[in-house]
């Protein structure tokens, strides 16, 4: 199984993901680590991605899932999947992919944000995540207001057996 941990930059993907894998036994891996350079040196600007610059990222987590589940590895990977074509790339496989969104209030997730250091996502780009969200119907979605532990054995409790 893979699950894909979503939602805004800021919202604990990756603090939650490596947790949650740790938990579980699984691998972890961010979906941040696959965008190219230039798109890294974007965001850092709080030059917002165009959906050219995303397309080649995307291909490139989708490969990452398929090889996840040729290879019998189950893994949790954080990344944004903000818009729902985005998401129905990565789901190749609905029965063994499974989208767990972290949802927060933007008050919160800024606060978090602010925090923390040596990120390469401009805190100016929330507003553009928020504005690009398109809140799943389909995803188990878990309030990000708790502790991180609280957060993956919500996770956890959801994701069932």
């Amino acid at each position: 199984m893979v699950v894909i941990l979503m939602g805004v930059s800021g919202a604990g993907k990756s603090t939650v993901g490596q947790m949650l894998a740790r938990q579980l036994g699984w691998r972890f891996y961010d979906a941040d680590d696959l965008h190219p350079d230039a798109n890294k040196r974007k965001m850092s600007h709080g030059i917002p991605l165009t959906e050219h610059d995303r397309r080649p990222w995307l291909v490139s987590v989708r490969g990452l899932i398929q090889r996840c589940l040729a290879d019998g590895v189950s893994a949790v990977i954080a990344c944004s999947a903000l818009r729902q074509s985005y998401r129905d790339l990565l789901v190749v496989d609905p029965s063994s992919v499974r989208i767990v969104y972290l949802k927060g209030a933007m008050s919160l997730i800024a606060e978090r944000m602010a925090a923390r250091r040596g990120h390469f996502m401009s805190k100016e780009l929330l507003q553009s995540q928020f504005d690009a969200l398109e809140e799943p119907q389909d995803a188990t979605t878990v309030d990000i207001s708790a502790s991180p532990e609280e957060i993956a054995a919500a996770i956890r409790s959801k994701l069932g057996p």
